[in-house]
């Protein structure tokens, strides 16, 4: 298998076969990444794809001063914030704003010998729930939250992705921790709830 920085190396040489190979490797990732901002599944699909068309057209500018991967979530948070950012060009969200969830549908679960049905129904839900959340939040917050608590970036690799300083990071996504906790805690769910975010 090839490292990250051969693959690079050959797409920059017009490799195409290199570049679907990096495709593959972090499409998943990235997919989901866009996922958790975006908050539905065929924006997250578009976002997903014209990230790595625009990685492809640019790869030629991309000098390793950072992983190919953290590279690509920068890209795809961009893309994200400035779809966010003309849904919501209207509309401020305020982390103090009372929302009103709505009743979401659960899937069939197949049964099995672990969790039981009725865990998976709980976790389910509470993931929805959860995802609902995390959807009301400004672009700013919604896109640290994701970056650090779903998909594990540093503060500081935050912070290069968003250029911002590191204070703002933290800043913004203890504040959105908070608005996610005391919705949660006022609805009537454990307070640790969010360390079992997407378990």
């Amino acid at each position: 298998m090839f490292s990250d920085e051969s693959l690079v190396a050959r797409s920059q040489k017009g490799d195409i076969d290199a570049f679907e190979e990096l495709v593959c490797l972090y499409e998943r990732k990235i997919y989901t990444v866009a996922y958790r901002i975006m908050g539905n599944h065929e924006d997250a699909n578009d976002l997903a794809q014209e990230a790595f068309l625009r990685a492809f057209q640019s790869i030629g500018n991309f000098r390793g001063e950072a992983a190919f991967l953290t590279w690509m979530c920068r890209i795809v948070t961009n893309l994200c914030r400035d779809e966010l950012r003309k849904k919501y060009r209207m509309q401020i969200e305020s982390l103090d704003e009372e929302i009103i969830l709505g009743e979401g549908e659960v899937k069939k679960q197949v049964a099995s010998s672990e969790p039981g049905p009725a865990e998976l129904y709980e976790k389910k839900e509470l993931q929805e729930k959860i995802q609902e959340l995390v959807n009301t939040l400004s672009p700013e917050f919604r896109l640290a939250l994701v970056l650090r608590d779903i998909q594990g970036f540093t503060y500081e690799e935050i912070a290069e992705q968003q250029q911002c300083s590191l204070g703002t990071v933290k800043s913004r996504i203890n504040r959105a921790r908070k608005y996610l906790k005391d919705k949660l805690v006022r609805d009537g769910e454990q307070k640790q709830v969010l360390t079992r975010l997407y378990r």
